[in-house]
């Protein structure tokens, strides 16, 4: 079986659409992966939003890259979970998109995505559009067969700076060749803003456990991404310079900012907030929620 449509495509099956306006979806996680990162949880709710984009304007552009403004990271997921994909449409034209998402597992929210923008590109310099309309097609019938991604390759940092509690810069080489490209785009490969992301969460776990934490706290929490943007796209073969540095430790709030780099130009940024996790009399870890993330709500 082709690998395009299997190697790095996270919706299965879109069970309602109205182009350019929302949809909902599914992506049953392989069981047999290792792991399945928050990362991929974001790329996942941003495809099915590319999906009713697409269509909004018959396969002609398509978004790339771009900006989100806020991304909770409210509960892993697990290898065999099915994630329940919603996106809503602020607006899109053959230009630029606006858009905005939800994840969840059985009911309960893993991942929301608010003010993201991108620039919508013409398809056909990344991807054949017949095979995305035929590919489209297929989803809103009878779903795409299962299991068909085999994990991401393994992408370790070299560690080139560092100050324990401050900051840790590295190096990340992009693989030259991988099956994510058959899917990321087959006629131009990208290295995908979402594992570029991933990469620098975990320069920033390695940094948190360094910074000192406030009494009675057991760890610092991912809470959230903010302002992320991916200024250039990032080729198969490139080094990147990645960096992690602390900006404020306020009480039990940890803000950090991260950001990559092609030789001297910048390439993407972001900022990280971090709260504690604290045990409770029951002994279970209970994690603060702040006036920074905005409460729960439900996605129409």
């Amino acid at each position: 079986m082709s690998p395009h449509f299997r190697a790095y495509t996270f919706v299965d099956r879109i069970t309602a659409v109205q182009p350019g306006i929302r949809a909902r979806g599914t992506y049953a996680i392989p069981a047999a992966l290792k792991e399945f990162s928050g990362s991929l949880v974001a790329e996942a709710t941003g495809q099915l939003a590319a999906w009713s984009a697409l269509a909004a304007v018959d396969f002609k552009s398509r978004p790339v890259a771009g900006i989100a403004g806020l991304v909770e990271m409210l509960a892993p997921v697990r290898p065999g979970d099915t994630l329940e994909l919603a996106a809503e449409i602020e607006s899109v034209d053959v230009d630029a998109i606006a858009y905005g998402g939800t994840a969840t597992v059985n009911g309960s929210p893993v991942l929301r995505l608010h003010h993201c923008v991108g620039p919508m590109l013409p398809v056909e310099d990344f991807d054949d559009p017949q095979a995305l309309r035929d590919h489209y097609a297929l989803l809103c019938g009878t779903g795409s067969p299962p299991g068909g991604f085999g994990g991401v390759p393994d992408l370790p940092y070299a560690q080139t700076r560092h100050e324990p509690g401050q900051f840790i810069c590295a190096n990340l080489q992009v693989p030259t060749a991988a099956p994510l490209f058959y899917d990321h785009f087959p006629r131009k490969p990208v290295f995908p803003g979402t594992l570029l992301m991933r990469s620098k969460l975990q320069l920033v776990a390695a940094l948190a456990a360094e910074i000192p934490l406030p009494h009675a706290a057991r760890a610092w929490q991912l809470q959230s991404v903010t302002d992320m943007k991916l200024r250039a796209f990032i080729e198969p073969g490139e080094l990147l310079e990645l960096q992690a540095r602390v900006s404020e430790v306020a009480g039990d709030i940890a803000t950090i900012a991260v950001e990559s780099r092609r030789g001297k130009r910048l390439a993407g940024a972001a900022t990280v907030t971090l709260v504690c996790a604290r045990t409770d009399s029951s002994g279970l870890v209970r994690f603060r929620r702040t006036r920074r993330t905005p409460p729960p709500h439900a996605v129409a």
